[in-house]
């Protein structure tokens, strides 16, 4: 194992037009479509999050892709987290991991975790309809991991102790999660790997390394462990107009929480492993919820005191590789970047290089 933390920052490949989201959202909808509507709803409020220096791209550009390679290596970022989105054969929002395989130029790492939810119109009321529909069965397992191992031999794709890393979303909606483990290595044996690093992002104290997973990391925000709400008094101070031109009703209002005291207390409890840590360098969704949930006032400083804590306090000793996962590198619509935004440029890009050298 390196010494070295290796930071490994989660990638959203919405930045590209489909002909199903041309479909549900109208012609041309990318995650930009989302951002530059968004307005501030509040008296201090930082929206709306606008790239700097990669621009409104679009990742099926080779020129897009190699940019934000670039980028990441020159601050230190060992590689990416690739949201995988798969419904019984059906691959969605494929097109920049796909071309990155069929690229040499394009060497940065790379791993995988599969976003397994139903996807749904969340973004809007009808919340509860269903777009496509996760149909878990075993069978499926075994077509689903035969198509990944095409990724996981790839000389890029990351691994630990030879082994490739994938991780699973949501754990908790398989009917049986320690049956699709079990088909999984064993079609990974039998494709001649010398297995698989699997993990799972854990979200609340579910726990699944009981099932066979091997890791889990901490997905941040973790919208079940937070403080107190600042919302209550800053809601008050937006603007009847600005309401009203959003639609928004007074029970559909923000949660609000410092960022500071989130990131505090979710360092309360410590680390254990092998669980790797996780942060996020900010955080806002209202450019997709009108009931967002909104982590206020993250500066770079504060979030390099959550690295360095991380650094610091994790028992890297127990786990065989130093990873720790950044969510995200460029969740726009979710206010989650470490791409340079208008705002903060490369700063937080450059507190994760210092804090990880």
């Amino acid at each position: 194992m390196s010494e070295k933390i290796k930071p490994i920052a989660i990638h959203l490949p919405q930045f590209h037009p489909i002909p199903e989201n041309d479909s549900w959202w109208g012609k041309g909808f990318t995650e930009w479509t989302n951002v530059t509507k968004t307005t501030p709803r509040f008296e201090g409020h930082y929206q709306p999050h606008l790239p700097a220096d990669l621009g409104f791209y679009d990742l099926r550009l080779e020129e897009a892709r190699l940019a934000q390679e670039a980028l990441a290596k020159a601050y230190g970022i060992h590689g990416f987290c690739y949201y995988h989105y798969w419904f019984n054969g059906k691959k969605m929002l494929f097109e920049p991991l796909d071309r990155k395989l069929k690229n040499p130029k394009e060497d940065l790492p790379f791993m995988m975790c599969w976003a397994n939810e139903d996807w749904t119109r969340a973004w809007e009321a009808s919340e509860n309809k269903v777009l496509l529909k996760q149909d878990y069965r075993f069978e499926d397992d075994i077509n689903h991991i035969k198509h990944l191992i095409n990724y996981f031999k790839d000389s890029r794709y990351i691994r630990v102790d030879d082994k490739p890393v994938f991780i699973v979303y949501r754990p908790e909606l398989f009917p049986d999660i320690k049956k699709t483990i079990e088909i999984w290595r064993d079609e990974a044996q039998k494709a001649g790997l010398t297995g698989l690093y699997l993990g799972y992002a854990q979200k609340s104290k579910l726990e699944f390394l009981t099932a066979g997973f091997d890791f889990a990391f901490q997905f941040q925000p973790n919208f079940g462990k937070v403080p107190k709400p600042i919302g209550n008094h800053t809601i008050k101070r937006i603007k009847r107009k600005v309401l009203e031109k959003m639609g928004i009703q007074e029970n559909q209002q923000s949660s609000v929480y410092d960022y500071e005291s989130y990131a505090k207390l979710q360092n309360s409890e410590g680390f254990t492993a092998p669980i790797y840590p996780g942060i996020t360098p900010m955080w806002d969704n209202s450019a997709r919820k009108d009931k967002a949930f909104v982590l206020h006032d993250s500066t770079p400083k504060k979030y390099e005191n959550w690295l360095r804590f991380i650094k610091e306090k994790y028992p890297w000793d127990k786990v065989p590789e130093n990873f720790v996962f950044i969510n995200a590198w460029n969740e726009w619509a979710e206010g989650n970047h470490l791409e340079p935004c208008q705002k903060w440029g490369t700063s937080y890009l450059e507190v994760t290089k210092e804090v990880f050298k």
